[in-house]
C-alpha cells in the first residue's frame, strides 16, 4: 500500500518537531570535520508547495510552520529551524516546505554523503528533480526499510539514519523496532531517529516497550501533542525516538517542547513527553 502522500501534510507540527530535531543532530554531526553519512529510509518527494491543491486542502501548515512564522520569542532551536525554512522561501513569504532530503542537503559539506530511499513511483520522480543530480547525493527507488542495511557500517563510520515511515501498514510498528536492532547491531555507534505518529496510543506504548526490552542503550523519546489522546480517527500527537542522541539533545528538547505545546497546541490542549527509555 502506497497510498500516503505528506503534501497533505507538510510543515504541519509533526514537521516541526521532527525536522527541528533531524538539524540539532546534522549540526551536531558537523562539529568534527570528519564526514558522516545521513539515511533517509523513507524520503518523500522532497520539496512540497504550501499553495498546491493538497496542502491547502487540510491546511495543516498553518498550526505547525505557519503559526511560527512570524513569532518574536522563539528558542533558539526554532529560530534556527524558521532560519531554514526562510532560506527556502522568497521575500519572507511561506510557500515553500522542504522535506528531511532538502533540509539535509542544506546543511550537509563536501565531504557528507546522503542516501535517500523512496518507494512511491510518483514521489520518487519529484524527489530526483528536487536533488538536481547533486554528485553528493544517492537517490534509491527501493524499500529503505530492507536495502538500508547493506550500507551498514557506512564507510564515513559516523551518521544519521532517519526512519519516517506512513505507518500505513499496521506491520510498521514493529517493522521499525526490528530495523533499527538490526541497524543497531551493524553501526552500533551510529545515531538513529525514528519519527512516530500517535493514532492509537496502544500501538505507541508496545512500541516503546519492543524498544525498551531490545538490547539498544542510550534512547531517548521526545513528543509532541496538539491535542489530548482521542477514540477518534487521527493523529493527535505525534514522537521521535533517538538510538545514541548527541548529548545536547535532551536540553534543547526542554525549551522547546514546552513553547511548541503552548504555541501548537489546539484550544490550550497541546503537551508534551520527555523520556529516557534506555539509560546508556
Amino acid at each position: 500500500m502506497l497510498s500516503y502522500r505528506h503534501s497533505y501534510h507538510a510543515g504541519n507540527y509533526a514537521d516541526v518537531l521532527k525536522h527541528s530535531v533531524l538539524i540539532h543532530i546534522l549540526e551536531y554531526l558537523k562539529k568534527k570535520d570528519k564526514p558522516y553519512c545521513y539515511i533517509d529510509t523513507h524520503a518523500g518527494a522532497g520539496m512540497y508547495s504550501l499553495r498546491s491543491e493538497q496542502a491547502v486542502k487540510t491546511n495543516e501548515y498553518q498550526q505547525g510552520i505557519g503559526a511560527l512564522w512570524q513569532q518574536d520569542d522563539l528558542p533558539p532551536a526554532i529560530a534556527e529551524y524558521r532560519g531554514l525554512i526562510k532560506s527556502f522561501n522568497d521575500a519572507g513569504q511561506l510557500a515553500f516546505y522542504p522535506g528531511s532530503p532538502l533540509i539535509a542537503m542544506e546543511l550537509m559539506r563536501k565531504q557528507d554523503r546522503l542516501f535517500l530511499y523512496e518507494l512511491h513511483n510518483t514521489e520518487i520522480n519529484i524527489l530526483e528533480a528536487a536533488i538536481k543530480r547533486d554528485q553528493r547525493v544517492t537517490v534509491l527507488h527501493k524499500d529503505g526499510f530492507k536495502d538500508c542495511l547493506r550500507l551498514m557500517p557506512p564507510q564515513q563510520r559516523r551518521g544519521l539514519v532517519l526512519i519516517d515511515p506512513s505507518y500505513e501498514m499496521k506491520t510498521d510498528y514493529q517493522q521499525v523496532v526490528d530495523t533499527l536492532i538490526q541497524l543497531h547491531k551493524r553501526f552500533a555507534t551510529g545515531t538513529y531517529a525514528l519519527w512516530y505518529p500517535v493514532v492509537e496510543r496502544q500501538r505507541i506504548n508496545e512500541l516503546e516497550e519492543n524498544i525498551a526490552a531490545s538490547q539498544l542503550s542510550n534512547v531517548q523519546l521526545f513528543e509532541l501533542a496538539q491535542a489530548a489522546d482521542s477514540d477518534q480517527y487521527g493523529m493527535n500527537a505525534s514522537g521521535m525516538i533517538i538510538v545514541n542522541p548527541p548529548w545536547t539533545l535532551k536540553a534543547e528538547m526542554e525549551q522547546v517542547l514546552p513553547y511548541l505545546a503552548k504555541h501548537l497546541g489546539i484550544d490550550r490542549q497541546g503537551s508534551y513527553r520527555i523520556k529516557q527509555v534506555k539509560a546508556e
